[in-house]
């Protein structure tokens, strides 16, 4: 719900904190599981590729720790390229031949290419979007010069002539070139935007002049991972992270070298102004954004959930490179700041793990001339204060669903934003010196609705709606409680077949995140509807790590008491079956990045109470996470390997090194992607290659690899249904014994 999208995708990209602070030992992981199986392992029902074992032994801070597949780590050897093949080819063989694909594969088509427009953005007198389209693969993205009030007539009594401002299904033959962000100029007459091929994070910075409909050949800007490009009012240029893209720096150490650079228009890219250097510091990011008035350049310095933020004032005539100020330095806490009638509105958890707002004269910015507008509330979490149509909006998460406020700009509350129900909502999405503002609101039972609202009055109607060919009125949805292995309480949404009877009989997909102050609330998913409406439970916990309930919640799952969030995921599947809505060889897990983590520690420390394993994209080496892909920017949330006490916490669960030979360990579906430059699929690779090895259960463990993509997926809806048909396949022959 931030208004800044730039820094929010800033933060995330790196995701698959603080440290903490009192030094106590953490929380033992309970011991996993001994071998289960009969005496003589069961064979699967399937033959894996032969897969060479060495006897690789680090001895690390004194502890033996084997790596005998650490050959697979290396994808540019021959050797790993054909043992990649050979797994894709077999997982791909089992799953073609699991039953009920016709119909999954027709069902999740239905739900899938449909119809939808995402809210517009205004910038000067032109109106952006994007738009799904049912025959289409991926969305288009449009302009209007003027407001795109589906055909309704313009300010001029004409209708609005719609614009194909980019059109992404034209851009590569078989939809491997993907848009990563639009960045529309204060007058709206220049786009700068984002492609990466494969759908992977590294991506370069185009520009397209809408007066003449041409991209610029001269203003084309590699290095773009952490980019978001930001305007100048006067349209003349843009400020942009920018990342070496010498081969010979490894992906692991270039955040260090990520610096911030102003592109004028018309200059080649290496002529670009050096605005704030690198930090050499691999555990950190850079963000620059420009606020929307244009007077303040604003930069961020992020390690993990902790900012650092200087500003300037761009009127002042100086150096792009000078006349920075602090705003915040040196506190372990999170920041974001919106700017407005020259005063600064700061968002922080400072002091106050649920937030709160504080307003700033720039001209005194020390911290003792801050002062405090909406102080800590007592329950929700704050998350986000930013101006809209000269009001301060407030986004609150309460119970881990959204609560939205309208105040006046000294904080004083003027209404209440009345949304449909107990659901997620976007924040209020405007100008902050326009009136007319628009915010999305969904729920696990209710498709996206989009509302067009008045900021002064509060009037507000429906704007347009997404239509799923789904009778949502049969689906079910709860908030439940359940109680984890320190007696923590902790909130999960199920959701169900309207009046289904809790007898133990259901098939149950329980997944999770927990980490990195990322929140999982309500949200339609047609995959989750699919599932529920062929009778099977959707569970999604809001495990300590996330953001539900602010900071110190994080807190509590990260570092050495990450095993909190594991014990949280396994508290949820033992609530499941105690209170009947399914039983353990019934109950799949799955979860992506760090979710896969989650799941992946699951099903080392308790392999019996679980019937199967949907793992995609995951860090599973916990030793050497930090030495590949994003990884290093990873180290305030999980710890320093390298550090003797972190060391210790990190190696207790790490799920790769916890992979007991013989162990009955439940069917695995490991979803890898070939060009993840954020997770490094040698996780994937070396657990796959653990468990078949080590597994006496007879149960299948198989990789499936998507072609062409990156930790995102494959960016096209063609491979998204494809492997969510084998996903479902798989999970029903699993949990409901069809295959």
């Amino acid at each position: 719900m931030q208004r800044s999208a730039a820094l929010a995708s800033l933060l995330l990209v790196g995701c698959p904190g603080p440290t903490m602070k009192d030094g106590s030992a953490p929380p033992a992981p309970p011991t996993a599981a001994p071998p289960t199986g009969p005496s003589e392992r069961i064979e699967p029902p399937v033959a894996y590729p032969p897969t060479r074992r060495d006897d690789v032994v680090d001895v690390v801070h004194g502890i033996e720790v084997a790596d005998p597949y650490r050959w697979l780590e290396d994808p540019s050897m021959p050797e790993v390229q054909a043992w990649m093949q050979a797994q894709d080819m077999v997982a791909r063989e089992y799953l073609a031949e699991l039953p009920e694909r016709a119909a999954l594969e027709q069902r999740l088509i239905q739900l899938t290419y449909i119809d939808a427009t995402s809210p517009p953005s205004h910038r000067g007198n032109r109106w952006f979007y994007s738009r799904s389209h049912a025959d289409k693969e991926k969305a288009v993205y449009y302009f209007k010069e003027g407001k795109p009030d589906r055909g309704k007539p313009d300010g001029r009594g004409k209708p609005a002539q719609e614009h194909v401002l980019l059109d992404p299904n034209t851009l590569s033959d078989d939809g491997s070139v993907a848009v990563h962000g639009l960045s529309p100029s204060h007058s709206g007459r220049y786009v700068a935007y984002k492609l990466s091929e494969n759908n992977a994070d590294a991506a370069t910075i185009h520009v397209k002049d809408l007066k003449t409909g041409k991209d610029s050949p001269i203003d084309v800007i590699e290095g773009a991972k952490y980019a978001w490009p930001s305007w100048t009012p006067d349209d003349k240029g843009f400020y942009y992270v920018r990342l070496p893209t010498d081969p010979a720096v490894s992906v692991s150490e270039l955040p260090g070298h990520a610096e911030v650079r102003y592109h004028r228009l018309g200059t080649k890219p290496e002529r670009d102004e050096l605005v704030f250097p690198a930090l050499n510091d691999p555990t950190k990011f850079v963000g620059a954004a420009v606020s929307d008035d244009g007077h303040f350049l604003f930069i961020y310095e992020t390690r993990g959930q902790s900012t650092n933020i200087s500003f300037k004032d761009l009127r002042t005539p100086r150096s792009r490179a000078k006349g920075f100020q602090s705003l915040t330095t040196g506190l372990v806490a999170s920041y974001s700041v919106d700017a407005f009638g020259d005063q600064l509105y700061v968002t922080t958890n400072e002091g106050a793990p649920r937030g709160r707002v504080f307003k700033v004269d720039p001209s005194r910015p020390q911290r003792e001339h801050w002062r405090e507008l909406v102080p800590e509330p007592e329950v929700a979490v704050l998350e986000a204060a930013y101006v809209v149509g000269g009001h301060l909006v407030t986004g609150l998460m309460l119970d881990a669903h959204s609560k939205l406020q309208v105040r006046d700009l000294e904080g004083a509350l003027v209404r209440e934003v009345e949304l449909p129900g107990v659901g997620t909502t976007s924040g209020l999405l405007g100008r902050p010196d326009e009136d007319e503002a628009y915010f999305y609101y969904t729920s696990f039972v209710q498709p996206p609705m989009i509302y067009e609202t008045s900021i002064a009055t509060g009037k507000t109607r429906l704007w347009d709606t997404v239509d799923y060919p789904i009778d949502t009125t049969k689906l079910e949805d709860r908030q439940v409680w359940y109680t984890s292995r320190d007696g923590t309480k902790v909130s999960m949404f199920v959701v169900h077949p309207r009046g289904m009877e809790l007898d133990g009989s259901h098939p149950a997909v329980l997944t999770g995140y927990g980490g990195f102050n990322v929140s999982l609330t309500p949200g339609f998913s047609p995959s989750a509807a699919l599932w529920v409406e062929r009778g099977g439970v959707w569970a999604v916990p809001n495990l300590r790590g996330g953001g539900e309930y602010g900071e110190a919640w994080h807190e509590a799952g990260m570092q050495g008491r990450k095993q909190n969030v594991f014990d949280d995921f396994v508290a949820a599947a033992e609530y499941l079956v105690a209170e009947g809505y399914t039983k353990p060889e019934r109950l799949g897990i799955y979860g992506g990045s760090n979710g896969g983590l989650l799941v992946g520690a699951a099903m080392t420390q308790r392999p019996e109470l679980f019937g199967a394993v949907v793992c995609a994209v995951p860090l599973l080496d916990m030793i050497r996470f930090h030495r590949f892909g994003s990884g290093k920017t990873w180290i305030p949330e999980y710890g320093n390997p390298d550090d003797p006490a972190q060391f210790s916490f990190i190696h207790a669960y790490s799920p790769y090194h916890h992979v007991q030979d013989g162990a009955a360990y439940p069917a695995l579906l490991m979803l890898s992607a070939d060009s993840d430059d954020r997770v490094d699929p040698l996780h994937a690779r070396k657990f796959t290659a653990a468990i078949q090895a080590a597994s006496g259960s007879g149960e299948p463990a198989i990789m499936r690899i998507e072609h062409k993509a990156g930790h995102g997926g494959a960016g096209t809806r063609k491979k998204g249904v494809a492997q969510q048909v084998d996903m479902f396949a798989f999970l029903l022959s699993e949990l409901e014994g069809t295959g």
